[in-house]
């Protein structure tokens, strides 16, 4: 979604803020613009485009570094009103060209004020809801109300989701902020401070940041930071918690690796081992308070990715645990699952930058009906890490390219920990039992480690150069393959642009079957286990009827060779635990499809990394 930057200090602020901007690429735009003001005046730069191609600046980089000042706001827009133009791209600005604002989020009552606005003599030259913040600040400025006070009372008309950054040439050294449910963090420099809506954008320039909460102003000044109570303006700064990251800068680079997405699924086998270790006691933890409580029912809510995810956890927890749970996408969970809600439910949600905006929404609404939540992400300090009872950390490290690898494996890892223990803590495992299952964990980041070895590799890369002009995918599965197939087929959508969809495979017959053709891609997630015999079956229906088959299936596996066109080799794992290692040769093959079609992966179009709107 859309990026916000803003520093002041005793440096050039421009190439600050716009160095900032590249690194939030990841998160996708369609524009972008940095505002400064410098002797008295307001100097604002943007226009529709990117700010690097094929790695290199481009014009509109080099425009917006060129402003003049050392205070300064920058943004990159992902539209939602309007369409991605230079009227759109923000920042946007007041009558008079003294106050410029820009803004993540959306404004849903804009249409009023707007009107209400154009009445009192504004004029509007985008069509964006942002627009109308800086024409508020204006019209209670002209009360003769100071930045601030106009500022806050602005603030208090807006109505919708937002993280508003904004700059005024009447007092040019300071910047002012407010959040609600969109992202916003303060940096603290040591010669000047940041703003921005997600940690990598300032993390070379300081690793200690604060992170701000609903209902917040913030008063950035080069030397000092104030964070305020909006409804009261009471000075709550010395009652945050300054975070020291402790990410390695260097890491956001792709250090030779063609892509960022090729790079991190190269990291799956550290994730995994990170997040094994490091995180073990507390899932143990968690685990004893799972198995303690008197819950009637756990649901899992997420987005995407981290849906699959939940599905993976759910076969693990009701093969192991013998512990029912619910899997359901976050934006239908507030809608329609809400109304079951009540104080003996659990409610786990899984999102991999704790700020996604309808697995929020959700755990507010549990919240509110009185449910447990506990919270699977990958960033400390993230807004679902202050807003639900338990915490439980992935240690991926940060992840750049639009589509989830590495966050993946890594919220399997833990899920299948805390079911392993829960499970243990339940009575359905012996000691002896789960030690084993235990130790095979263990072994996952070896396991990833032979899957990425160069010549499995580019057996999957020739795969995906072979076929990808092929329209149509479907990929198919059972029991914990199914969310395999899931994923699989949605890395395919993702970054290579055709359809491709997933099934059980045992629904083939149920309508499905009707598309397979000569030559159709199927591919096949055969794993050993309880349903691998029909799985058989099932690769040999679309087999039959002159479907080209691609296979994953366990090393030593020969019967899958005469049911298919290709296999491609994983080492063996217990079904429950097969979709950490089966998914990612799915991954490579959409990533190399995606090259083969001259697609870059890391920015795929029309997506955005972190999904802050509804």
């Amino acid at each position: 979604m859309c990026g916000i930057v803003g520093y002041v200090g005793e440096r050039d602020a421009a190439p600050i803020i716009v160095e900032s901007l590249v690194r939030l690429e990841y998160r996708g735009y369609d524009s972008a613009g940095v505002a400064t003001i410098h002797e008295g005046r307001l100097y604002v730069e943007k226009d529709a485009g990117k700010l690097t191609e094929g790695g290199e600046p481009t014009d509109l980089q080099r425009r917006l570094k060129s402003l003049p000042g050392k205070i300064g706001i920058g943004h990159t827009r992902w539209a939602t009103h309007g369409d991605p133009t230079r009227e759109n791209a923000h920042p946007h600005t007041d009558c008079r060209d003294r106050i410029a604002v820009v803004h993540n989020g959306i404004i849903e009552n804009f249409s009023e004020l707007r009107q209400e606005l154009e009445e009192r003599g504004h004029r509007f030259t985008s069509e964006t809801d942002t627009e109308v913040v800086p024409h508020l600040i204006e019209e209670f400025m002209s009360e003769g109300k100071s930045f601030f006070d106009a500022f806050v009372e602005a603030v208090k008309r807006l109505e919708g989701s937002y993280a508003i950054a904004a700059i005024c040439v009447d007092e040019p050294d300071v910047i002012l902020a407010a959040r609600k449910e969109s992202p916003l963090v303060v940096g603290l420099g040591e010669d000047g401070n940041f703003l921005a809506s997600d940690i990598p954008a300032i993390l070379p320039e300081t690793n200690e940041v604060i992170p701000v909460d609903d209902g917040e102003v913030v008063v950035v000044k080069r030397d000092e930071v104030k964070i305020l109570d909006a409804e009261t303006l009471r000075d709550v700064t010395d009652e945050k918690e300054v975070q020291v990251v402790e990410e390695d800068p260097h890491r956001l680079e792709r250090h030779g690796y063609p892509h960022f997405m090729l790079k991190e699924i190269h990291e799956q086998p550290e994730a995994v081992r990170n997040t094994l270790t490091i995180e073990r006691d507390r899932l143990v933890e968690m685990a004893e308070e799972l198995a303690r409580g008197e819950y009637r029912r756990l649901y899992i809510v997420a987005c995407g990715t981290s849906y699959h995810a939940g599905l993976g956890a759910k076969y693990a927890m009701e093969m192991l645990a013998r512990f029912p749970v619910d899997v359901v996408i976050a934006s239908e969970f507030r809608y329609v699952t809400r109304e079951l809600v009540d104080e003996e439910t659990l409610v786990l949600a899984i999102s991999q930058s704790g700020e996604t905006a309808d697995t929020l929404a959700a755990v507010r609404e549990a919240n509110e009906r009185g449910a447990t939540t506990i919270a699977l992400t990958n960033v400390v300090g993230s807004t679902i890490t202050r807003e639900v009872d338990h915490v439980m950390y992935t240690h991926a490290g940060f992840e750049k390219a639009v589509a989830a690898t590495k966050t993946y494996t890594a919220q399997l890892a833990a899920m299948y920990t805390l079911t392993v223990e829960l499970a243990r803590r339940l009575g359905e495992l012996t000691d002896k039992e789960a030690e084993e299952y235990h130790e095979e964990l263990d072994r996952v980041p070896e396991m990833l480690e032979r899957v990425l070895e160069w010549e499995r590799e580019r057996e999957v890369a020739v795969l995906g150069g072979r076929y990808k002009e092929r329209p149509n995918w479907f990929f198919i599965g059972r029991g914990p393959g199914y969310p395999t197939a899931m994923e699989g087929a949605l890395k395919l959508k993702e970054i290579t642009y055709q359809h491709a969809e997933a099934y059980p495979a045992g629904e083939l017959k149920h309508g499905p079957l009707a598309l397979i053709e000569e030559g159709v891609p199927v591919v096949a997630v055969a794993q050993r286990g309880g349903v691998y015999e029909k799985m058989l079956a099932n690769i040999e229906e679309v087999k039959a009827r002159g479907a080209t088959v691609i296979t994953v299936a366990e090393e030593g596996d020969e019967n899958v060779e005469e049911h298919s066109d290709h296999v491609i080799r994983v080492p063996r794992i217990s079904e429950v635990f097969s979709p950490i290692v089966y998914t990612v040769p799915l991954q490579l093959l959409a990533y190399y499809m995606s090259v083969a079609r001259g697609i870059d992966p890391d920015y795929p179009r029309n997506l955005a990394k972190s999904v802050t709107v509804e």
